[in-house]
Protein backbone atom coordinates (compact mmCIF):
# COMPACT_ATOMS: atom_id res chain seq x y z
CA UNK A 1 0.00 0.00 0.00
CA UNK A 2 1.49 3.31 -1.08
CA UNK A 3 1.81 6.36 1.15
CA UNK A 4 -0.81 8.26 -0.84
CA UNK A 5 -3.40 5.56 -0.17
CA UNK A 6 -2.62 5.73 3.56
CA UNK A 7 -2.96 9.54 3.63
CA UNK A 8 -6.32 9.77 1.86
CA UNK A 9 -8.51 8.85 4.84
CA UNK A 10 -6.51 11.23 7.02
CA UNK A 11 -7.03 14.09 4.56
CA UNK A 12 -10.77 13.38 4.38
CA UNK A 13 -11.01 13.00 8.17
CA UNK A 14 -9.26 16.35 8.64
CA UNK A 15 -12.28 18.04 7.05
CA UNK A 16 -14.10 17.51 10.36
CA UNK A 17 -11.90 20.23 11.87
CA UNK A 18 -12.69 22.79 9.16
CA UNK A 19 -15.70 25.07 9.63
CA UNK A 20 -17.76 24.36 6.55
CA UNK A 21 -19.46 27.71 6.76
CA UNK A 22 -18.54 30.76 8.81
CA UNK A 23 -21.50 33.06 9.28
CA UNK A 24 -20.74 36.65 10.07
CA UNK A 25 -23.32 39.18 11.17
CA UNK A 26 -23.74 42.93 10.86
CA UNK A 27 -23.59 44.83 14.11
CA UNK A 28 -20.60 43.06 15.60
CA UNK A 29 -22.28 39.83 16.71
CA UNK A 30 -19.70 37.03 16.95
CA UNK A 31 -19.66 34.54 14.06
CA UNK A 32 -21.30 31.14 14.00
CA UNK A 33 -19.27 28.20 12.73
CA UNK A 34 -21.05 25.38 10.90
CA UNK A 35 -19.12 22.12 10.79
CA UNK A 36 -20.06 18.79 9.23
CA UNK A 37 -20.89 17.51 12.72
CA UNK A 38 -22.66 20.56 14.20
CA UNK A 39 -22.54 24.28 14.76
CA UNK A 40 -20.65 26.38 17.28
CA UNK A 41 -21.77 29.76 18.56
CA UNK A 42 -19.15 31.97 20.19
CA UNK A 43 -21.31 34.29 22.31
CA UNK A 44 -22.87 32.79 24.25
CA UNK A 45 -20.74 29.71 23.70
CA UNK A 46 -22.75 26.73 22.62
CA UNK A 47 -22.47 23.61 20.51
CA UNK A 48 -25.41 22.06 18.67
CA UNK A 49 -24.70 18.73 17.04
CA UNK A 50 -26.19 18.05 13.63
CA UNK A 51 -28.33 15.22 14.96
CA UNK A 52 -29.80 17.45 17.71
CA UNK A 53 -30.37 20.21 15.20
CA UNK A 54 -32.29 17.90 12.87
CA UNK A 55 -34.39 16.33 15.63
CA UNK A 56 -35.11 19.36 17.82
CA UNK A 57 -34.85 22.53 15.76
CA UNK A 58 -36.24 21.72 12.33
CA UNK A 59 -39.74 23.18 12.66
CA UNK A 60 -40.14 26.24 10.45
CA UNK A 61 -36.64 26.24 8.98
CA UNK A 62 -36.02 27.38 5.40
CA UNK A 63 -35.52 24.62 2.78
CA UNK A 64 -31.84 25.46 2.13
CA UNK A 65 -31.00 24.10 5.59
CA UNK A 66 -31.53 20.59 4.14
CA UNK A 67 -28.24 21.11 2.28
CA UNK A 68 -26.39 20.76 5.59
CA UNK A 69 -27.30 17.11 6.31
CA UNK A 70 -26.95 16.29 2.60
CA UNK A 71 -23.39 17.66 2.61
CA UNK A 72 -22.63 15.78 5.84
CA UNK A 73 -24.00 12.56 4.30
CA UNK A 74 -21.89 12.95 1.17
CA UNK A 75 -18.89 13.65 3.38
CA UNK A 76 -19.48 10.53 5.50
CA UNK A 77 -19.77 8.39 2.37
CA UNK A 78 -16.50 9.89 1.05
CA UNK A 79 -14.82 9.10 4.37
CA UNK A 80 -16.14 5.52 4.22
CA UNK A 81 -14.88 5.20 0.63
CA UNK A 82 -11.40 6.41 1.61
CA UNK A 83 -11.31 4.19 4.71
CA UNK A 84 -12.42 1.12 2.74
CA UNK A 85 -9.81 1.95 0.12
CA UNK A 86 -7.13 1.95 2.77
CA UNK A 87 -8.42 -1.25 4.41
CA UNK A 88 -8.71 -3.13 1.11
CA UNK A 89 -5.60 -1.68 -0.50
CA UNK A 90 -7.43 -0.15 -3.44
CA UNK A 91 -9.96 2.58 -3.98
CA UNK A 92 -11.96 4.07 -6.82
CA UNK A 93 -10.84 7.65 -6.27
CA UNK A 94 -13.59 8.90 -8.58
CA UNK A 95 -16.15 7.86 -5.97
CA UNK A 96 -14.34 9.53 -3.07
CA UNK A 97 -13.55 12.69 -5.02
CA UNK A 98 -17.06 12.85 -6.48
CA UNK A 99 -18.67 12.57 -3.04
CA UNK A 100 -16.41 15.34 -1.71
CA UNK A 101 -17.30 17.51 -4.70
CA UNK A 102 -21.02 16.89 -4.02
CA UNK A 103 -20.53 17.76 -0.34
CA UNK A 104 -18.90 21.01 -1.44
CA UNK A 105 -21.81 21.88 -3.74
CA UNK A 106 -24.35 21.19 -0.99
CA UNK A 107 -22.37 23.31 1.46
CA UNK A 108 -22.22 26.13 -1.09
CA UNK A 109 -26.02 25.93 -1.31
CA UNK A 110 -26.24 26.29 2.48
CA UNK A 111 -23.86 29.25 2.54
CA UNK A 112 -25.77 30.96 -0.28
CA UNK A 113 -29.03 30.47 1.58
CA UNK A 114 -27.61 32.08 4.70
CA UNK A 115 -26.00 34.92 2.75
CA UNK A 116 -29.25 36.17 1.21
CA UNK A 117 -30.55 37.05 4.67
CA UNK A 118 -30.18 40.72 5.62
CA UNK A 119 -27.16 41.43 7.81
CA UNK A 120 -25.64 37.97 7.43
CA UNK A 121 -22.83 36.66 5.26
CA UNK A 122 -21.75 33.03 5.09
CA UNK A 123 -18.27 32.11 3.94
CA UNK A 124 -18.22 28.61 2.38
CA UNK A 125 -14.86 27.37 3.68
CA UNK A 126 -16.09 23.78 3.57
CA UNK A 127 -16.75 24.05 -0.15
CA UNK A 128 -13.18 25.16 -0.78
CA UNK A 129 -11.77 22.53 1.59
CA UNK A 130 -13.86 19.65 0.16
CA UNK A 131 -13.00 20.61 -3.41
CA UNK A 132 -9.31 20.97 -2.54
CA UNK A 133 -9.18 17.51 -0.96
CA UNK A 134 -11.17 16.06 -3.88
CA UNK A 135 -8.72 17.61 -6.34
CA UNK A 136 -5.76 16.38 -4.30
CA UNK A 137 -7.13 12.83 -4.17
CA UNK A 138 -8.20 12.69 -7.80
CA UNK A 139 -5.43 14.69 -9.50
CA UNK A 140 -2.64 12.96 -7.63
CA UNK A 141 -4.13 9.55 -8.36
CA UNK A 142 -4.65 10.08 -12.08
CA UNK A 143 -2.07 8.45 -14.30
CA UNK A 144 0.33 10.78 -16.06
CA UNK A 145 -0.72 11.52 -19.63
CA UNK A 146 1.16 9.65 -22.30
CA UNK A 147 3.39 12.19 -24.05
CA UNK A 148 3.16 10.24 -27.30
CA UNK A 149 -0.54 11.12 -27.60
CA UNK A 150 0.16 14.86 -27.68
Amino acid sequence: MGPRLRRRPVAVLALLAVPWSVQTFAGGRPPTYVFAWGLVNADPFGVTFLWDFLVRYTRGLPPYIVAWPISAGCYLLALASAACGRALGREDVRVTAGLLAAAGVAQLTLARGFSVQPGRTAWPLGTVACWAVAWWIYARSSPAPDRRDA
